[in-house]
């Protein structure tokens, strides 16, 4: 037998302990590291139709590891979705997405174009240029919003982590320099000769003229999967379908080349915005599903019901109990009035819209629950706030940094209106848009869920800061209108007279380029934009100047009370 002294006994005693310990404490963390890696799902899946599926990126019922910061978190991985349909292409692939800058999609498409399959790209001409082709100079000069995209781009591309971009990370990383090394044919909305429509708003992939994938989402981090600089952000919530169609197909088709024309070097006969012929819905069978599709814009010579926003309209006129809606913008006050109409005969009626754009005073969402809001004084033409405002309106939340970026709505559990088409004015008169209004309760069931899961928790009604923020500017208006009626008595003129404005007020549509440079943030470059954009159509609202490149929320709040249309 051996023998121990006591002191020994103690020592090994201890030493066996902390082993345990050790052990133990692995055994946990190797067990954290697995269910991390698992994810079980919260949610059971829905069944799918097998010619038309639909994919969410905030998905409780799956998980995926995500490629670019390799964290494991729940959601459908909507660009493998796309990357698996080009991965399968054997004649051709077609895209048109307002930004692309997805390296596992453009790595794709040109293993695809090296392979001898025809695939064509058309963007929005304000992300033609590839992120890597920007100079330190011009990066300098960039809004905080764009330099905000650039350092995504860095962080995304810098695979060695050293801060510094090498030509080979460029290439393996940039999406827009994979694209054209591999001899992919790229254009955009000025392909026609102007500077562009109102915006190149697709989001759709063609696959062999049998396969559609038509997404809500950008082809970018920040809307399928996160912001670099939050491990809390999953990415703008987005939704994908993926849809078995010939007919379909080639409608898609049409439109993609009434776009492309000849392509890059060829005759000026793209067509984009309102140069593109006008086409009535066009209404198709795939499977056990009827899918009625509609591309914007339309001009203004043809009647609002037979627009896209029209189309939306008869849908939603039609319902018997239901009407759920998830939608970035909401600014057509003509779909806010027969929401009302629905609503006081027993509708019920949900809404969440994104949190920027929820408040605005073009905002249809105050009307639904009855607030009024002005900008410069003037309340929003034809605005009807309801008479029985809702409690069901509101805003997800969402992780810091995430948008809802949806653009579809749920009728009856039973039809769904989606596609890259906002609910706005801008979406149906003026941009290059997408509308599908899908009638199955098995592609609503999904629909549905989402829109459960994102009104779970929401944000509903008028925030107090919000309404305190109103309440001041109705204040400050009623002692403008005040100080106008008092200088006019004392004038001794009697005629009708507009309030007095605020002081110093920049007409966004008149200003010079030396005014519009007084403006918070704007620089010369800024101005130039702000300058063109108007041209191609005058801006009604605020909302209408968050399509110029470089003017985001954040300055438009610190416009908000300085301009005027």
């Amino acid at each position: 037998m051996f023998k121990f002294s006591r002191s020994q006994l103690y020592y090994t005693l201890i030493r066996w302990c902390w082993v345990l310990l050790l052990a133990t404490g692995l055994a946990a963390c190797t067990k954290k590291q697995q269910n991390e890696q698992s994810l079980p799902p919260s949610l059971p899946p829905l069944p799918q139709d097998p010619l038309l599926q639909v994919y969410f990126n905030h998905s409780l019922t799956s998980s995926y590891t995500e490629p670019y910061r390799q964290q494991t978190r729940p959601g459908d991985d909507l660009e493998q979705q796309i990357v698996r349909a080009v991965q399968n292409a054997v004649s051709t692939a077609d895209v048109a997405v307002q930004e692309f800058r997805l390296p596992g999609i453009a790595r794709a498409l040109a293993d695809r174009a090296r392979s001898g399959i025809k695939v064509r790209l058309i963007v929005e001409n304000l992300y033609t240029r590839p992120w890597s082709d920007y100079t330190p100079q011009e990066l300098a000069k960039l809004p905080e919003r764009e330099r905000d995209r650039y350092s995504e781009f860095v962080k995304l591309a810098d695979v060695d982590r050293d801060g510094k971009l090498s030509p080979a990370e460029i290439e393996q990383n940039d999406a827009l320099v994979i694209v054209k090394k591999a001899g992919i044919p790229v254009i955009d909305d000025t392909a026609d000769g102007s500077k562009g429509s109102g915006l190149m708003h697709h989001k759709f992939v063609v696959i062999d003229g049998k396969t559609v994938i038509v997404t809500s989402a950008n082809f970018t981090t920040s809307d399928i999967h996160g912001d670099f600089k939050s491990s809390e952000s999953r990415g703008n919530a987005n939704n994908l379908l993926k849809i078995e169609s010939d007919r379909l197909a080639q409608l898609f088709t049409e439109e993609f080349n009434i776009m492309w024309g000849d392509g890059p070097g060829g005759k000026p006969d793209s067509k984009f915005g309102i140069k593109k012929p006008f086409r009535q819905v066009q209404k198709l069978k795939v499977g056990d599903a009827e899918v009625a599709v509609q591309f914007s814009p339309v001009s203004q010579t043809v009647p609002w019901e037979n627009s896209p926003n029209g189309s939306i309209n008869k849908s939603l006129a039609v319902a018997k109990q239901s009407v759920d809606l998830a939608l970035f913008v909401f600014s057509d006050q003509q779909l806010a009035n027969t929401l009302e109409k629905e609503s006081r005969q027993g509708v019920g009626v949900r809404a969440l819209i994104d949190s920027n754009f929820i408040y605005r005073s073009y905002s249809e969402g105050l009307d639904m629950m009855g607030v009024t809001a002005m900008e410069n004084c003037q309340l929003e033409a034809e605005n009807r706030p309801w008479k029985q405002p809702l409690t069901s309106v509101g805003t997800p939340q969402l992780p810091k940094g995430d948008r809802l970026h949806h653009k579809f709505g749920v009728v009856d559990t039973n039809r769904v209106i989606t596609g890259s088409h906002n609910w706005s004015a801008a979406a149906n008169r003026n941009n290059d848009e997408t509308l599908l209004v899908i009638e199955s309760p098995v592609v609503a069931a999904h629909f549905q869920r989402e829109f459960d899961r994102l009104y779970q928790g929401a944000i509903l009604g008028l925030p107090a800061r919000i309404k305190q923020r109103i309440d001041a500017r109705k204040k400050e208006c009623d002692s403008l209108k005040t100080a106008s009626k008092s200088a006019t008595v004392a004038g001794g003129n009697t005629a009708n007279q507009p309030p007095i404005a605020p002081k110093n007020l920049i007409n966004l549509n008149t200003a010079s380029r030396e005014e519009l440079e007084t403006l918070p943030g704007v620089g010369p470059k800024l101005a130039e934009k702000i300058i063109a954009a108007r041209k191609q159509q005058p801006f009604a609202s605020l909302e209408d100047v968050s399509r110029v490149s470089g003017v985001g929320v954040k300055l438009l709040d610190r416009w908000r009370d300085r301009v005027t249309f």
